[in-house]
């Protein structure tokens, strides 16, 4: 049985869907004025792989994540661009697109965009009026009144008093409680607007989560993800909003992945340790690796990026590579107590870090099993291995290709801040395979000291040679 962390009541709890066996599942998406950065790219990870997962468990799953493609900061980006709003935030969704496919990551079955849903959040904030939860102030602008939902806090475990003793009103706002949080902001000049029963204007930010999931997915639906940042304000104003204008829970789980640091320290772009997803794969070529890197560690626990954890996945991924190199995978069997130990990892809050380790232990059987020749059972166990890492995205290449990959590009410099110097490819393919030959020529005419020479002018190049029975096989280190 399934069993995952509520974030509404802080603890384990066995999953049983509202409707079974479907199940339905929101995430915030990104705000789209620049790059996916670390930070995006472990949350949309993160829940790939739980959509991943619940698909493999039978589960019928419908799996939205909205894009955010009107805001205050995009507003700004526009227009110290000089550019407008619409190309900028198409250009941004076609990058993010294009570096979560990289990435290997799904797409989501319904993909909403703000501003093509304003009428939904129109429809909610009046009744959200009606009900006595929200108000039209002075100034035009329509706030949530915090005060009207006794259950505000529930999430985030917050109080009202200590909110209120903490709140600053900024300038402009007119709200009657510093805790309260617009819903509808009034046009203001340059910026867009669309029509509304207060006067032309735009929708907050956390309006547009609630009337998306609810207009997608229902009054009450299975999971609602996001990053541990969103948990408060946006994910506790969500609530608020959503209850309050339906009667109904909203949702029955709330799951939160942990922060990205960079050697321990928190990303920012003041501390300089600031990186997209391009930025990574520039220095780093394997996404897969990037992949394994993220999905390593417990979605929960902080992800502490540097080049030696990279470098380390790298080496982790190969392994499996290794294991799967030479052989032709068959039907899956053999490995049922792996599969079983890996499966029962997985349900207990999606420890991937455990059920990588069921992987690890599994490769390291097939290894035994080529050793000893009994290529049979190799290949079953191969197609066992292949079949659960396929669960996470991982583990599809043909091992050739991935062993022989580049790494990083000679002309991407090291980062010292990072401590690990990138490695290099300062040999292509070809180059590799003819001094291989080379050496093999060599090795024929018994000339070792020339041997010797080759190897070692590849193994300085971070090419591993393994020689064997049928010729010698090569890999980057």
């Amino acid at each position: 049985m399934l069993s995952i962390y509520n974030s509404l009541t802080r603890k384990k709890e066995t999953f049983v869907p509202i409707q079974p066996p479907k199940v339905r599942m929101y995430v915030c998406g990104i705000t789209v004025y620049d790059y996916v950065h670390l930070g995006h790219a472990r949350m949309l990870l993160v829940f790939d792989m739980v959509a991943r997962y619940l698909r493999a468990l039978g589960y019928e799953l419908t799996y939205v994540r909205n894009i955010t493609d009107i805001d205050d900061k995009i507003i700004k980006r526009a227009a110290e661009n000089g550019e407008s709003i619409e190309a900028l935030t198409e250009r941004f969704i076609r990058f993010m697109r294009e570096d979560l496919a990289t990435l290997g990551l799904l797409a989501p079955d319904h993909e909403p965009r703000a501003t093509r849903s304003v009428a939904g959040m129109i429809r909610m904030i009046e009744t959200l009026i009606a009900r006595g939860h929200a108000y039209v102030a002075k100034n035009g602008d329509v706030y949530y009144d915090v005060s009207s939902f006794s259950d505000y806090g529930q999430l985030s475990g917050k109080r009202l008093e200590d909110l209120r003793a903490g709140a600053r009103v900024e300038i402009g706002e007119a709200k009657n409680d510093p805790p309260d949080f617009v819903l509808w902001k009034s046009a203001k000049p340059g910026e867009p607007s669309w029509p509304s029963p207060w006067g032309p204007g735009r929708p907050g930010w956390h309006i547009e989560c609630s009337a998306m999931s609810i207009e997608l997915l229902g009054p009450y639906f299975d999971i609602h993800g996001g990053g541990m940042d969103l948990q408060f304000p946006h994910h506790e104003n969500e609530i608020a909003q959503a209850c309050g204008a339906t009667g109904e829970r909203f949702v029955k789980y709330w799951l939160h992945n942990g922060f990205v640091r960079v050697n321990e320290q928190k990303m920012s772009k003041s501390l300089g340790n600031f990186f997209t997803v391009r930025d990574v794969l520039a220095r780093f070529k394997k996404a897969e690796v990037v992949r394994y890197f993220i999905l390593a560690s417990h979605y929960r626990s902080p992800l502490d990026y540097t080049d030696q954890n990279l470098h380390a996945a790298k080496s982790a991924l190969d392994g499996y590579y290794l294991a799967l190199r030479g052989l032709a995978p068959s039907a899956p069997q053999g490995g049922e107590e792996f599969a079983s130990r890996f499966h029962r990892a997985m349900e207990d809050d999606f420890n991937t870090p455990k059920a990588f380790a069921e992987l690890s232990a599994l490769a390291s059987e097939i290894n035994r099993a080529k050793a000893a020749g009994q290529t049979a059972r190799a290949n079953g166990l191969a197609a066992v291995l292949r079949q659960l890492g396929g669960i996470l995205g991982l583990l599809q290449a043909d091992p050739e290709e991935h062993l022989k990959q580049v790494i990083s590009p000679a002309s991407i410099p090291s980062s010292e801040a990072f401590g690990t110097p990138s490695v290099t490819a300062g040999l292509s393919s070809q180059e590799i395979e003819r001094l291989i030959a080379q050496r093999a020529e060599a090795r024929r005419q018994k000339q070792w000291a020339e041997s010797d020479r080759i190897r070692a002018e590849l193994e300085r190049a971070g090419v591993v040679l393994e020689d064997g029975p049928s010729g010698t096989a090569w890999r980057r280190a």
